[in-house]
C-alpha cells in the first residue's frame, strides 16, 4: 500500500523567508514555486534525496493553510505518504472506517492525485498521493 515517504508539509507565512534557511544554510536548491489555486496555496519544492520538503504559504487567509496559520502558527502541516492507485486505497480505507477529508482523490502540487486523511484517526494530517 504505502511506497515511501513523499514529502513534508510545512506552513509559512512567506516562502521567500522559509526557504532561507534550507537554501543559504542547509545549501538545498528550490525546484520549483507553484500555486495550486483549488486548495488557495503557493507551494515550493525543496528536494532532500528521493524526498522533497514542501513549503505551503496560503493565497487567501481563507484557506486551509491560512486558518492552519492563524490557529496554530507556522510550523509541521502534513505528512505526505506515497501510493498506487489511490482511489482504491481511499476506498479500502473507508470502508474499513478510517475517517477521510477527501472519500475521492483530487489533483495537488505538480499535478498529483492527492487526498487526505482526518487527523483524527491518526493523530496527525497525512497526504496520500500518486504521482502522475
Amino acid at each position: 500500500m504505502v511506497k515511501k515517504v513523499n514529502h513534508i508539509g510545512i506552513a509559512v507565512n512567506s516562502i521567500e523567508e522559509a526557504m532561507k534557511p534550507y537554501v543559504e544554510w542547509l545549501g538545498l536548491k528550490v525546484e520549483d514555486i507553484e500555486i495550486v489555486s483549488d486548495q488557495k496555496v503557493r507551494v515550493a519544492v525543496i528536494p532532500v534525496g528521493d524526498i522533497r520538503i514542501e513549503l505551503l504559504e496560503t493565497t487567501d487567509p481563507d484557506g486551509p493553510i491560512g486558518k492552519f496559520i492563524a490557529s496554530r502558527g507556522e510550523g509541521l502541516h502534513h505528512l505526505a505518504l506515497q501510493v498506487d492507485n489511490i482511489d482504491s486505497v481511499l476506498e479500502n480505507l473507508d470502508k474499513g472506517g478510517v475517517p477521510l477529508i477527501d472519500k475521492k482523490s483530487r489533483m495537488g502540487a505538480g499535478n498529483n492525485k492527492i487526498a487526505f486523511l482526518h487527523p483524527k484517526g491518526t493523530r496527525a494530517l497525512i497526504e496520500l498521493t500518486e504521482p502522475q
